[in-house]
């Protein structure tokens, strides 16, 4: 869920900057923004959890610059801006319960660990 969002995070700045509606006709140089994006994609794929702690952080002004263009914009950037929100939200959810969940079961390894015998001491 996390890979599948950030792509979509990827490939919806692309075209939103490049094609469907870009701030100056042609395209913009706004299209860069997605470069700290690519950044993360092989942590996790890589199942890294240093890379799904930060990119929990870094979605937050990729958020921000969407909830400013949905309100700020009008006509087809707003409804792009409204799925960049909601794409963000999809990845800040899906990297905080991967984080959770990673935390969670190595609290049950550690505790498995302490509470069997150890049988390889004579």
């Amino acid at each position: 869920m996390a890979v599948a969002s950030l792509v979509g995070l990827i490939v919806l700045g692309l075209a939103w900057e490049l094609w469907l509606a870009p701030l100056r006709e042609g395209g913009s140089w706004w299209a860069i923004k997605v470069i700290p994006l690519c950044f993360p994609l092989a942590g996790l794929l890589r199942n890294r959890m240093y890379t799904y702690r930060w990119v929990s952080l870094l979605v937050w002004l990729y958020f921000t610059e969407g909830v400013v263009r949905a309100y700020g914009d009008q006509g087809w950037s707003a409804a792009l801006a409204t799925g960049q929100v909601l794409l963000c939200l999809v990845l800040f959810v899906a990297c905080s319960l991967h984080v959770r969940l990673r935390f969670r079961d190595a609290a049950l390894i550690a505790q498995a660990q302490t509470a069997a015998p150890d049988h390889t001491q004579p």
